[in-house]
């Protein structure tokens, strides 16, 4: 039996009547994906805005002009419209004329938070800048937002397990699209009957994952490491014999990074990843102080990006695959020998860019339920899952601060909880900013989680604050509480500091210094070895400057080379 038709989505523009015609015309390109609805009022405005919303039409784009005829300010309308249509991603349009007087209010509302952007009405054919913009908008909304029309992967769970979770999140963040079905769907159906285990009379362990994307594999009781595996590969099938000259470990903003810039330098560059390409930065649904991206750009588009920049160049990456260790060379020019549990590579330098993890909660209670709710790091596939649900974030940086903005397009309400006096002590001013400009985000300052719980799903927090302790209904926690370096793994012989990141360059205590002389900068104790991004012992914590690191240690890389060569 085939699916009933998915509702087309709707782009919804509201301008003055001499406007209209121009602004439909423009909008015509996207006509066959999407229902374009241009209205002159902000009346008709408001009535489509509810129909859509009753009828469970989705709708991508909220398009306001600066000025609408029944409202004293197009922002204003924009800002009403959304609060009916929330997860809609919005844009201002002016004209040229306005143009000189708008700009003010709208650079200031746009620093608040207050829309996405704003764009001039196109005056003559073929204005690619303006289209550039709007397909962003939709493009990021149809990943966010909506359910994918083209499945990469199909995903059958009846048991609601955590480890769907992680392979969604997974997914998520590489960018591949997926569909989670109910074992009673015909589609499941047919994918369980084919089992092994259910044609032997057993019942399927699930999840069960099957997709063309991993060679029309079908996994069963399937984890993210494995879907992982199939998807980008094992270092198994590099040969063990060659010495290849850099192994990344860790494919965050500086991997990837020295992924580019190495493999376009002709170094031969494998990459190894325990997780998803992107690393922590890989999580965030939109980083907007990122130089180059003024729309901003979410962290899972930039990792998808340099990807595939990385690749182009001849880059291998491998996911799934988390180093065990790191055998430093026996003696100069001898190799090191990383070890994973798919094969050890030998390799003439090594980048260790694993970055950080969130520091647990500690609370039993709430670690039996991640996965089923609770969340560590922002894990934009279960954002969905919350829509009109209460949705608490504890932390106080900029990735929490990200991921409350992102909720607050589907949770019926966002609380974050930090501890401090203040955001603005750990958050970055525009986020600050936005955050207040969102009403459904209240901040509790000075507050814990203390318990929570629930039967098969979180379903309740006990919070700890000024005014003593308190029980709140909760549908979904997302944990972003500080960083721990990844560095249990690496060899005693590199120095790191109390807490456990890796020392490098001038930071390397003077005793552990060679003939009286530092590493080189980014180089560890282990000449040969680099530490960059967040792992790294005073790094800034920010996705360009851990870029910036991880670029410049190619030249490194390239004087131990010669070095090692006497070129």
């Amino acid at each position: 039996m085939s699916e009933p038709a998915r509702p087309r989505p709707a782009l919804l523009l509201a301008v003055e009547p001499e406007q209209c015609p121009t602004v439909t015309s423009e909008f015509q390109r996207y006509a066959r994906d999407y229902e374009v609805v241009c209205v002159e009022s902000a009346d008709e405005a408001r009535e489509a805005a509810a129909r859509m919303q009753q009828a469970g039409q989705p709708v991508a784009l909220l398009g306001v002009g600066w000025q609408v005829p029944g409202v004293d300010s197009g922002l204003r309308l924009l800002a009403e419209l959304h609060r009916i249509l929330p997860t809609a991603r919005r844009i201002c349009l002016t004209t040229r004329d306005a143009y000189g007087l708008s700009l003010p209010k709208l650079r200031e509302s746009l620093a608040r938070g207050k829309f996405d952007t704003y764009l001039l009405i196109p005056q003559g054919a073929r204005d690619e800048e303006f289209h550039t913009a709007v397909t962003e908008y939709l493009s990021d909304w149809g990943w966010t937002a909506s359910t994918p029309e083209v499945e990469g992967v199909r995903i059958i769970d009846g048991a609601g397990t955590a480890e769907t979770s992680r392979i969604r999140d997974f997914l998520d963040r590489m960018g591949i699209p997926h569909r989670l079905y109910s074992p009673d769907d015909a589609a499941a159906r047919e994918v369980l009957a084919g089992l092994p285990s259910v044609q032997g009379g057993a019942a399927p362990a699930y999840p069960v994952v099957t997709s063309g994307v991993i060679g029309g594999a079908v996994l069963e009781a399937a984890t993210a490491q494995q879907v992982a595996r199939l998807v980008y590969g094992s270092p198994q099938s590099v040969d063990t014999d060659d010495v290849v000259d850099l192994v990344i470990v860790g494919s965050g903003p500086a991997g990837l990074a020295a992924a580019v810039y190495g493999a376009s330098e002709g170094l031969d560059t494998v990459v190894l990843e325990a997780e998803a390409v992107g690393g922590q930065a890989g999580t965030s649904s939109l980083i907007r102080n990122y130089l180059g991206f003024p729309r901003g750009i979410s962290g899972m588009r930039l990792a998808q990006r340099a990807r595939f920049q990385a690749t182009r160049f001849g880059a291998r990456i491998y996911t799934g695959v988390p180093a065990e260790s790191i055998e430093p060379a026996a003696a100069p020019g001898e190799p090191h020998v990383v070890h994973t549990e798919g094969g050890s590579l030998r390799a003439r330098a090594v980048l260790v860019a694993t970055g950080v993890q969130y520091r647990r909660i500690g609370i039993e209670s709430l670690e039996e339920l991640v996965g089923l709710g609770v969340y560590y790091g922002a894990a934009t596939s279960a954002t969905r899952e919350m829509e009109g649900r209460p949705v608490f974030v504890v932390g106080g940086g900029n990735s929490a601060g990200q991921a409350a903005v992102y909720l607050a397009r589907y949770a019926s309400s966002v609380t974050i909880v930090v501890r401090r006096d203040s955001l603005a002590e750990t958050m970055s001013d525009y986020l600050v900013r936005e955050i207040a400009a969102t009403p459904p985000i209240t901040v509790l300052t000075g507050t814990r989680v203390v318990d929570g719980g629930g039967e098969t799903h979180l379903e309740w927090l006990e919070l700890e604050g000024p005014g003593g302790r308190e029980r709140l209904e909760a549908g979904g926690l997302f944990l972003l509480l500080g960083a721990d370096p990844c560095s249990d793994w690496l060899p005693e012989v590199v120095a790191r500091d109390e807490r456990g990141f890796v020392y490098t360059g001038r930071e390397v205590p003077m005793e552990r210094w060679t003939g009286g002389r530092p590493p080189a900068a980014l180089e560890t104790t282990v000449p040969g070895v680099y530490a960059a991004g967040d792992l790294r012992a005073g790094s800034m914590k920010r996705v360009a400057s851990a870029s910036g690191e991880g670029a410049a240690t190619v030249a490194l890389v390239h004087a131990h080379l010669a070095a090692l060569t006497g070129r």
